[in-house]
């Protein structure tokens, strides 16, 4: 499995976590920046950067991450069939996947700490969708992107 990371500045100093968390996990990554903390860049390029390559799929899902992970998950989201998971704990990061089979995890370099970056990665990755009732509601989320994106 491929696993493709990008990040803003404000998430740069989680990237190395996540990233070790991803290779300990036996996956590949692609990184798609940004690749210097001290320069202000704008976290929507780097959310369609990972979401356009789990569409496409050159990667089979996404990390990103930003200072609080919530801008760059609104961005992500954008994009019809991406199911991106702002993730602030163990649970969620589980349930992310679990129930609600969510393709990236977004995360906040301002608010997560490295080690909680590493463990919620491992988790996402780690955790398998249930299928079941799950995949009904799933289904019901699709419809609502294809009526709202006619």
């Amino acid at each position: 499995m491929k696993i493709g990371v990008g990040c803003d500045h404000g998430g740069f100093v989680l990237k190395n976590s996540v990233i070790k968390a991803i290779k300990e996990s036996g996956y590949e990554y692609v990184d798609y920046g940004t690749f210097d903390a001290e320069k202000s860049v704008d976290y929507p390029d780097y959310a369609s950067l990972v979401a356009k390559a789990v569409l496409n799929k050159d990667v089979d899902m996404g990390v990103l991450i930003c200072g609080t992970g919530i801008g760059i998950s609104i961005a992500a989201n954008k994009y019809v069939g991406i199911r991106c998971a702002h993730v602030t704990d163990s649970f969620s990061a589980q349930m992310s996947r679990e129930h609600n089979n969510a393709n990236i995890l977004a995360l906040g370099g301002r608010i997560s700490s490295e080690e909680d970056a590493y463990n919620f990665t491992k988790i996402f990755l780690q955790t398998k969708f249930a299928g079941g009732r799950h995949q009904r509601r799933l289904d019901k989320i699709s419809e609502i992107e294809r009526e709202q994106c006619k």
